[in-house]
């Protein structure tokens, strides 16, 4: 039940309320933040184009300009005369998300994975199906692989070592719990960081992340131990929008999201998301808007499966929408995890792809520096960082890119319900 509940009581909403404005008020900020007031009855509505970016107050309306959504308090009235405005395209309250992997499926630092989490990863062999997923490459029967001193598994599977791209002149954002920027993998690289969580800094003290930085963006040589990172001369864009607790509300998350697009990011990687099964028409509006400005958004599809017990799960909110790239995971037999969700039956509640996700070595916030974790939310940077990869390549951005990734994507002998396309592959791989 939508009410006054705080984020900090663990509940799935935070009061405030989604407006997202209709096309009729698409580039017009003026008459955008006009029509804000009118429906809030708030004298002042902060515009993100304006204003410095950060944290949306709580105390006004906050208008992320870029996408054409608002965040507002309502009253019971305001909120039946909001949903009645033609002007907007839709009113809905605002969640709070999670990163997805957290805390149920990640190790914890310096710890081994659980036994819960390697449940059903023995005995992942049974999904596989003669079911070829989408366009691409033929399927093949699945590899056995295994990180080396060299290489992550990951990046040995999605052919990231032979791709001679390396992501230089392509920005990508991860919005997630931030970075530990003083880690030495990233010593000297091109790294913009803002939090968007109100009253914490960019540093990342969760964990998250800083692995899912990694995974996108991490060095061609860490001096931690192997290669874990995709397109590692990208310019790197670290929004934290989830808080130290690995949650945030969809407030923070749509203005990292906004902050991207504005920063010049032709990807944004978001590892979060909320298990529901309904499409919102705010992250829609989002992705869709995101497209149209050149930056494809990709999201994992969710941990919500426990396919050893014969749950299939299903893809949650952000990643089903229909404009937002939805990740599932693979294991290193390429073989679905058991936590990987499925598509669901809503519109756009597809998996559109799939990656690495299971058994993933990255960096992780000193003084451990890397860990080994699995979940969609490691699948996801898979993508990022090789969708940064082809647009080096081709110069492709936004709907052009989104086709590109999934025309380039390996048949995997599974449904394309659980792998979508098919396994994500480097340019040249």
């Amino acid at each position: 039940m939508v009410g006054s509940e705080g984020v900090g009581a663990g509940q799935r909403y935070t009061g405030r309320y989604l407006l997202v404005l209709g096309e009729d008020l698409r580039g017009d900020d003026d008459a955008s933040c006009t029509a804000i007031r009118e429906l809030s009855g708030a004298e002042e509505v902060t515009n993100t184009r304006d204003a410095e970016r950060g944290a949306a107050p709580r105390t006004h309306p906050t208008f992320f300009a870029e996408l054409g959504v608002a965040v507002a308090d309502l009253t019971a009235q305001q909120l039946s005369t909001a949903r009645a405005d033609r002007r907007l395209l839709g009113v809905e309250p605002e969640r709070v998300q999670r990163a997805i992997g957290v805390p149920r499926f990640g190790a914890a630092p310096g710890g081994s994975l659980s036994e819960e989490y390697l449940r059903g990863f023995r005995d992942a062999a049974q999904f596989l199906h003669a079911t070829a997923a989408g366009a691409g490459t033929a399927a093949v029967a699945p590899a056995q692989f295994g990180d080396t001193d060299e290489l992550t598994w990951g990046l040995q599977a999605t052919g990231v070592a032979e791709a001679p791209e390396t992501g230089a002149g392509v920005a990508i954002a991860v919005l997630d719990t931030g970075l530990d920027l003083a880690h030495p993998d990233f010593a000297g690289r091109n790294i913009e960081a803002r939090s968007f969580v109100e009253g914490q800094e960019p540093q990342d003290v969760q964990g998250h992340g800083t692995h899912t930085t990694g995974t996108a963006c991490g060095a061609l040589t860490p001096g931690t131990g192997r290669r874990y990172g995709v397109a590692h001369e990208a310019r790197i864009l670290v929004g934290k929008v989830l808080g130290d607790d690995g949650s945030g509300t969809d407030a923070d998350i749509l203005a990292g999201m906004s902050w991207a697009i504005s920063a010049g990011a032709r990807v944004i990687s978001m590892s979060l998301g909320a298990d529901l099964q309904e499409v919102s028409t705010a992250y829609e509006t989002a992705g869709r808007r995101a497209l149209e400005a050149g930056t494809l958004v990709v999201a994992a599809a969710g941990n919500n499966a426990e396919r050893g017990a014969g749950n299939p799960g299903f893809v949650g909110v952000p990643a089903n929408s229909p404009s937002i790239m939805a990740v599932g995971a693979v294991d290193v037999a390429l073989a679905i995890a058991d936590f990987s969700a499925a598509s669901s039956s809503v519109d756009g509640g597809q998996v559109d792809i799939a990656a690495p996700g299971v058994d993933v070595y990255s960096s992780w916030p000193a003084p451990q520096n890397t860990n080994t974790i699995s979940g969609t939310s490691m699948a996801t940077p898979h993508v990022a960082g090789i969708a940064a990869l082809w647009s080096q390549r081709t110069g492709a951005t936004g709907q052009q890119l989104w086709t590109q990734l999934v025309q380039a994507a390996q048949r995997l002998p599974l449904p394309a319900t659980d792998v979508g396309a098919g396994l994500v592959r480097a340019p040249g791989a």
